[in-house]
């Protein structure tokens, strides 16, 4: 089973220096994502104090033409700090700082996709819209081979790895344990955690987050989640259908309510707002994966607990829907409802901006609104 060379090198020397004190300075690990709209990147600088809300950082800056986001002869961008976290690598005092991308004039780069986001969320703050992602991943070996499998051929079919317990059902358990306390640390809202159809595939789940920040609590989640695999050697991949054949895609289901739907008889609200996406499918099918569909149309078969990407439908604990209502939620007639559409890959700012475009600004037609005209 192939692991990178980095996981070979001797953890125990590392941390002789990982304890040394580190005085008044604190290191602030600067993450953002790339052009391809699916990457993370980042890099460290030191402070001579201890941040303690977003406007204390400074911003930065970085060569975009190594990131696929600008070209050589005008390459500087800048990093405006979006959010913070507790850094579980470095610990305390020592912080992750989320930033959007901002072009050489400013403007936001083509995959900040937050900008935009944040605006829309601002316009319907007073809908509370609650949002929760499951986010799917497999784990692969640094050759492409799902940690775990057999490396001539492929594991028993699908039914025992869902949830399951044992050497031969549960692959690289200690990467998810590692993973969810790394998350909790960091102040991520990570609730939950469990072993997926595909063996070596697992699912974590973050909310609910309200507004703007579900995005920024999913991508600092993914980008713990490489680290972790990082020291361990393996690669987590969020595509949407790594094994092609007999084997579940990877997702991310997303959860959706507002202070309507949540209160008594939120259940019309719900039911009024599917009627919505369903008249707006295909813009909803582009925005949930970076590559305007082709991703998910590897995924969205009908097969494997996925509905047609083709058609959309919805009903009451129907995993082969489009939008899925929870049970509990028909019978106590208020709540949330489930898009089961998203990707693995997809970027939870788009997708949890369409929500609210389609749901709540009651938007219309194949294209979003432009609000700044």
């Amino acid at each position: 089973m192939a692991t990178s060379t980095s996981s070979k090198l001797n953890k125990a020397v590392k941390q002789q220096y990982m304890d040394l004190p580190q005085g008044d300075m604190v290191q602030a690990m600067y993450v953002w994502i790339d052009g391809s709209g699916e990457g993370l990147r980042c890099k460290t600088r030191t402070l001579d104090f201890e941040p303690k809300t977003i406007d204390d950082l400074p911003e930065w800056n970085f060569d975009g033409s190594s990131t696929y986001q600008s070209e050589g002869s005008n390459s500087d961008m800048f990093l405006i700090p979006a959010a913070m976290f507790r850094d579980p690598f470095r610990k305390d005092p020592n912080k992750l700082v989320l930033c959007e991308v901002l072009k050489y004039n400013r403007k936001p780069a083509e995959t900040n996709l937050r900008h935009t986001c944040k605006r829309i969320m601002s316009m319907v703050e007073n809908n509370h819209p609650w949002f929760g992602m499951e986010q799917e991943y497999t784990l692969l070996s640094t050759d492409g081979h799902p940690f775990g499998w057999p490396s001539n051929g492929f594991p028993g079919p699908q039914g025992p790895y869902y949830c399951g317990v044992g050497a031969d059902k549960a692959f690289g358990r200690d990467i998810v344990e590692a993973h969810y306390r790394a998350c909790l640390y960091a102040g991520v809202m990570i609730c939950g955690t469990n072993a997926e159809v595909m063996p070596a595939q697992w699912e974590f789940q973050v909310g609910p987050c309200e507004g703007i920040s579900m995005g920024d609590h999913l991508w600092v989640a993914r980008f713990i989640l490489h680290r972790v695999c990082e020291d361990f050697g393996v690669v987590a991949s969020f595509d949407p259908k790594p094994i092609p054949g007999n084997w579940n895609g990877a997702g991310c289901h997303t959860n959706f309510s507002t202070k309507e739907m949540r209160e008594e008889n939120g259940l019309k609200v719900i039911e009024e707002s599917i009627e919505r996406l369903a008249q707006r499918h295909m813009y909803h099918i582009r925005a949930y994966d970076p590559k305007g569909g082709l991703d998910n149309a590897r995924r969205l078969t009908g097969r494997h607990e996925t509905s047609s990407i083709d058609e959309f439908s919805a009903g009451v604990a129907n995993r082969g829907a489009s939008i899925r209502i929870p049970r509990a939620v028909g019978q106590e007639k208020k709540g949330y409802f489930e898009d089961r559409r998203p990707s693995a890959n997809c970027d939870p700012y788009i997708v949890t901006e369409a929500l609210v475009r389609t749901c709540l600004l009651k938007e219309e037609g194949k294209e979003p609104k432009d609000y700044s005209k």
